[in-house]
């Protein structure tokens, strides 16, 4: 029985999914934006968010947890300086999740995973007051 068994297996062993999520969120943190499978998105997620959580911590004991969980020192430096910085008023939600397509060879649903920038979150599109023209007389009346 699978009772309280959280978290998907991906068909892995234990150590390969922890070094397939360990690579996957340092990329995500290095580039910002990434396309994985939905399955493994939905998984990194909360390992994305517990690092800039730590990032916004800012101290010492922080910064050591996060080297042990990335894979890369200027990914923490980056990580620590400018990710933290712009996600200092946001209690949490730092991902954006993306579905666009279909895998060719196994169908896999693809998704872009992404974090979400304040200025764009701030520039989002917003539509123009429609005015409505004055009523036009009727013209079929004579006055």
């Amino acid at each position: 029985m699978r009772h309280r068994k959280n978290g998907r297996q991906l068909g892995r062993k234990t150590k390969h999914r922890w070094a397939l999520f360990r690579n996957l969120v340092t990329s995500l943190l290095d580039h910002e934006r990434i396309e994985t499978t939905e399955a493994k998105a939905k998984e990194i997620r909360g390992f994305t968010d517990r690092m800039i959580t730590l990032g916004k911590e800012g101290t010492l004991p922080a910064r050591r947890r996060a080297l042990g969980f990335l894979r890369s020192k200027d990914v923490v430096s980056k990580l620590f300086s400018d990710v933290a910085g712009r996600f200092e008023g946001r209690p949490g939600g730092y991902t954006r999740i993306i579905k666009t397509r279909r895998r060719i060879g196994d169908a896999a649903e693809m998704v872009v995973i992404e974090l979400v920038s304040l200025a764009s979150v701030s520039t989002k599109k917003k539509s123009a007051p429609v005015s409505t023209p004055p009523p036009a007389e009727e013209s079929g009346k004579p006055a």
